[in-house]
């Protein structure tokens, strides 16, 4: 049997006993490639191991040197939350949930020492933390998981046979050149083969899955009689948040859930301005900031898009729109979450609308994609009142999967904009129910480019 030279030096490594490939004495990449060759013929033996590490952030380096936020932001009992910085609120925000402190008439209110930190611990050896520390500090992107492969190579009995009639292994010469040939060097010396791999022809392209899926939401909202909205993915946390009614101390406004960009975007026209701040100091009991609502970021939500085509309304005119984009949400991926990923919008200005013509609508857009098990749960959503939840029954996993939220826009949020009411909205994935209708298990699958799926008939029908 013909072997590559590789290979021959290979055989030769591993007649000493098993080996890592990393350790072999030869480049990494050609020793792996020979392994394999070797293993496909039967001369050796390849098993894989997956190890597991924990790499700290610098961020999480920085806590571990001057203490997490959310410990030392109970120094600053008796402070305005207003004039704290963006890390003392990522403090804020997880003190709160630990039940350290809660905030009384806008200032910070400490209701009990923290006592030794687990969290802390779990920092300094991710290995050893529980698994809810380690969750919190994967989703804090404090750490981040590496996953790791060793290989470890070995002889067959076979292969053991073949190094006992391996003779001596040649030095190796790049090319055959006319120097080579006249000198005779060549006689001495083995060459690296060139052969030409055998090839098949292109497949012939086609369009993405999330695409065709995109084009069918969009046709399905515009035979409901819908126009479609546009707009930025960067926005200022003005339209993202202000102008949906969000305090400015919500804790989806951290960087906890919201991917901060350098600089700052302009404010609308002074007079909306005056309108939301009124509505939030009204509303929220608390000072508003404009300087908080020029941050720029990646939109949340493309809610944004409706706070702003409500804005546009002129006067009491009925208007249904829809839209489909991308957003962004600072938070770990798992089966049924992504941090980049689409959500369909939609909203009907219409002052004889009423909530029962929102479930209507809902259950008519998703019995066009075929779901007929769905329900909806009452939720809390800071812009709309009374709010919904969207969910589906899973039959793959056997429970109910969310697919977005729903409700009428709070009168605190729309008369400002454009002074109608009621506003019927809703935020709903894009994702998730492709994710039912081609009966995957994992939402990350749009996104690996698996060519053996992306050419399945199922996606190509």
């Amino acid at each position: 049997m013909i072997l590559h030279r590789h290979e021959k030096v290979l055989l030769k490594e591993l007649e000493k006993g098993k080996a890592k490939i990393e350790e072999i004495k030869m480049n990494a990449d050609s020793a792996r490639r020979a392994a394999f060759w070797l293993q496909e013929k039967g001369f050796a033996k390849v098993s894989e191991k997956e190890s597991k590490t924990f790499v700290r952030s610098k961020e999480c380096e920085k806590y571990l040197k001057e203490g997490f936020p959310e410990v030392n932001i109970l120094e600053k009992e008796g402070e305005d939350v207003a004039g704290l910085g963006s890390e003392e609120r990522i403090g804020l925000i997880w003190a709160k949930k630990n039940g350290w402190i809660t905030i009384e008439g806008g200032k910070i209110k400490k209701l009990k020492e923290k006592g030794e930190y687990s969290l802390v611990n779990a920092a300094e050896n991710p290995e050893n933390a529980s698994k809810e520390d380690l969750k919190i500090l994967l989703k804090r992107k404090l750490v981040r998981e590496e996953v790791g492969k060793e290989f470890v190579v070995e002889l067959t009995e076979k292969g053991k046979k073949e190094v006992k009639e391996l003779g001596e292994i040649k030095e190796e010469i790049g090319e055959l050149t006319k120097e080579i040939i006249v000198d005779g060097t060549w006689k001495e010396a083995e060459f690296r083969p060139y052969a030409l791999a055998p090839t098949k022809d292109a497949p012939i392209g086609k369009v993405h899955p999330m695409t065709k899926m995109v084009r069918k939401v969009t046709r399905v909202f515009r035979d409901m009689g819908f126009e479609e909205m546009e707009g930025k993915m960067v926005e200022s946390a003005f339209w993202n948040f202000d102008a949906l009614f969000q305090p400015q101390d919500h804790p989806a406004r951290e960087l906890a859930d919201t991917f901060y960009l350098k600089g700052e975007e302009k404010l609308p026209e002074k007079s909306l301005v005056e309108r939301v701040k009124e509505s939030h100091e009204k509303g929220w009991k608390y000072n508003w900031n404009p300087e908080e609502a020029k941050k720029r970021v990646l939109r949340t939500h493309t809610t944004v898009l409706s706070a702003q085509y409500l804005h546009k309304l002129k006067g009491n005119e009925a208007k249904k729109y829809f839209a489909v984009g991308r957003v962004f949400r600072n938070e770990a991926t798992d089966f049924k979450h992504l941090a980049e990923f689409h959500q369909v919008e939609g909203i009907v200005a219409w002052e004889g609308a009423t909530f029962r013509d929102l479930l209507g609508l809902l259950k008519e857009f998703y019995r066009r994609f075929g779901f007929e098990k769905i329900r909806f749960r009452p939720s809390y959503f800071p812009y709309t009142e009374p709010s919904v939840e969207v969910e589906v029954f899973f039959e793959e996993r056997k429970e109910w999967m969310e697919l977005g939220g729903a409700g009428v826009f709070r009168p605190e949020m729309t008369k400002p904009l454009c002074d109608v009411y009621p506003v019927l909205a809703w935020g709903l994935s894009l994702e998730r129910p492709m994710m039912l209708m081609e009966g995957l298990k994992d939402i990350r699958t749009f996104y690996k480019n698996d060519l053996d799926w992306l050419k399945s008939p199922s996606v190509n029908r």
